[in-house]
Protein backbone atom coordinates (compact mmCIF):
# COMPACT_ATOMS: atom_id res chain seq x y z
CA UNK A 1 0.00 0.00 0.00
CA UNK A 2 1.63 3.26 -1.28
CA UNK A 3 0.37 6.72 0.85
CA UNK A 4 0.77 10.12 -0.35
CA UNK A 5 0.12 13.49 0.40
CA UNK A 6 -0.60 16.41 -1.03
CA UNK A 7 0.17 19.81 1.21
CA UNK A 8 -1.87 23.02 0.79
CA UNK A 9 -2.50 26.15 2.33
CA UNK A 10 -5.15 28.52 2.94
CA UNK A 11 -5.44 31.83 5.00
CA UNK A 12 -9.33 32.36 6.88
CA UNK A 13 -11.01 33.80 9.55
CA UNK A 14 -13.45 32.56 11.75
CA UNK A 15 -15.13 33.18 14.95
CA UNK A 16 -16.26 30.52 17.45
CA UNK A 17 -19.91 31.40 19.04
CA UNK A 18 -23.08 29.32 19.55
CA UNK A 19 -26.29 30.73 18.16
CA UNK A 20 -28.61 31.65 21.76
CA UNK A 21 -25.69 32.65 24.02
CA UNK A 22 -24.63 36.23 24.47
CA UNK A 23 -20.82 37.34 23.77
CA UNK A 24 -20.08 37.05 27.43
CA UNK A 25 -21.39 33.35 27.35
CA UNK A 26 -19.54 32.73 23.96
CA UNK A 27 -16.82 34.01 25.52
CA UNK A 28 -16.72 31.66 28.77
CA UNK A 29 -17.13 29.08 26.49
CA UNK A 30 -14.69 29.28 23.76
CA UNK A 31 -12.40 32.34 25.05
CA UNK A 32 -10.77 34.77 22.89
CA UNK A 33 -11.72 32.44 19.51
CA UNK A 34 -15.22 33.79 20.40
CA UNK A 35 -13.85 37.31 19.48
CA UNK A 36 -17.00 39.19 18.25
CA UNK A 37 -14.46 40.83 14.94
CA UNK A 38 -13.50 37.36 14.13
CA UNK A 39 -9.50 36.30 14.25
CA UNK A 40 -7.74 33.87 11.68
CA UNK A 41 -5.23 31.26 11.10
CA UNK A 42 -3.11 30.51 8.08
CA UNK A 43 -3.84 26.82 7.71
CA UNK A 44 -2.39 24.21 6.36
CA UNK A 45 -4.17 21.09 5.15
CA UNK A 46 -2.76 17.71 3.90
CA UNK A 47 -4.66 15.44 1.83
CA UNK A 48 -3.43 11.98 1.98
CA UNK A 49 -4.47 9.16 -0.55
CA UNK A 50 -3.92 5.48 -0.30
CA UNK A 51 -3.59 2.87 -2.90
CA UNK A 52 -1.93 0.38 -5.48
CA UNK A 53 0.16 2.61 -8.04
CA UNK A 54 -1.80 2.01 -11.50
CA UNK A 55 0.16 -0.42 -13.92
CA UNK A 56 -0.15 1.66 -17.00
CA UNK A 57 0.74 4.96 -14.97
CA UNK A 58 3.07 3.91 -11.86
CA UNK A 59 0.52 6.72 -10.18
CA UNK A 60 -1.84 5.31 -6.91
CA UNK A 61 -3.51 9.19 -8.20
CA UNK A 62 -1.81 12.30 -10.36
CA UNK A 63 -0.45 14.34 -7.84
CA UNK A 64 -1.56 17.13 -10.47
CA UNK A 65 -5.05 16.05 -10.18
CA UNK A 66 -4.87 15.74 -6.42
CA UNK A 67 -4.03 19.40 -6.66
CA UNK A 68 -6.64 20.70 -9.00
CA UNK A 69 -9.79 18.58 -6.81
CA UNK A 70 -8.68 19.71 -3.30
CA UNK A 71 -8.06 23.65 -5.32
CA UNK A 72 -11.89 23.23 -6.61
CA UNK A 73 -13.78 21.92 -3.97
CA UNK A 74 -11.36 23.36 -0.65
CA UNK A 75 -9.30 25.75 -0.91
CA UNK A 76 -10.95 28.11 -3.71
CA UNK A 77 -13.96 28.08 -0.98
CA UNK A 78 -11.97 28.64 2.08
CA UNK A 79 -8.77 30.74 0.90
CA UNK A 80 -9.11 34.59 1.95
CA UNK A 81 -12.38 33.90 3.07
CA UNK A 82 -14.56 34.08 6.49
CA UNK A 83 -15.57 30.24 7.12
CA UNK A 84 -18.83 31.82 8.75
CA UNK A 85 -20.03 33.57 6.74
CA UNK A 86 -18.28 33.10 3.09
CA UNK A 87 -18.13 29.08 3.06
CA UNK A 88 -20.75 27.56 1.58
CA UNK A 89 -19.82 23.97 3.32
CA UNK A 90 -19.14 25.82 6.54
CA UNK A 91 -23.39 27.02 7.04
CA UNK A 92 -24.89 26.07 10.15
CA UNK A 93 -21.36 24.64 11.45
CA UNK A 94 -19.37 26.03 14.54
CA UNK A 95 -16.07 26.41 12.35
CA UNK A 96 -13.59 24.55 15.38
CA UNK A 97 -11.00 22.79 13.79
CA UNK A 98 -12.63 19.44 14.16
CA UNK A 99 -15.13 20.49 12.54
CA UNK A 100 -13.65 22.05 9.89
CA UNK A 101 -11.44 18.72 9.05
CA UNK A 102 -14.36 16.71 8.30
CA UNK A 103 -16.12 19.18 6.43
CA UNK A 104 -13.06 19.24 4.45
CA UNK A 105 -13.26 15.39 4.13
CA UNK A 106 -16.52 15.78 3.23
CA UNK A 107 -16.24 18.04 0.34
CA UNK A 108 -13.18 15.76 -0.95
CA UNK A 109 -14.52 12.01 -0.26
CA UNK A 110 -16.50 11.69 -3.33
CA UNK A 111 -14.34 13.13 -5.47
CA UNK A 112 -10.82 11.44 -5.68
CA UNK A 113 -10.91 9.51 -8.88
CA UNK A 114 -8.55 6.86 -7.96
CA UNK A 115 -6.81 5.47 -4.91
CA UNK A 116 -8.93 5.76 -1.48
CA UNK A 117 -9.12 9.11 0.53
CA UNK A 118 -7.02 8.05 3.37
CA UNK A 119 -7.11 11.15 6.38
CA UNK A 120 -7.13 14.84 6.01
CA UNK A 121 -5.31 16.66 8.64
CA UNK A 122 -5.43 20.77 9.04
CA UNK A 123 -2.85 22.27 11.06
CA UNK A 124 -4.06 25.62 13.08
CA UNK A 125 -0.69 26.66 14.18
CA UNK A 126 2.36 25.12 14.66
CA UNK A 127 1.11 23.28 17.95
CA UNK A 128 -1.99 22.31 17.27
CA UNK A 129 -3.21 19.99 14.19
CA UNK A 130 -6.40 18.04 13.44
CA UNK A 131 -6.71 14.48 11.34
CA UNK A 132 -10.02 13.09 10.52
CA UNK A 133 -10.03 9.56 8.71
CA UNK A 134 -13.62 9.10 7.96
CA UNK A 135 -16.09 7.29 10.20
Amino acid sequence: MIYLTRRETFAAAHRLFKDGLDDKENFELFGKCSNPNWHGHNYILEVMVSGTPDPATGFVIDLKKLKEIIQEHVISKVDHKNLNLDTDFMQGVIPTSENIVVAIWNQLKDNIPSGNLYSVKLYETENNYFEYRGE
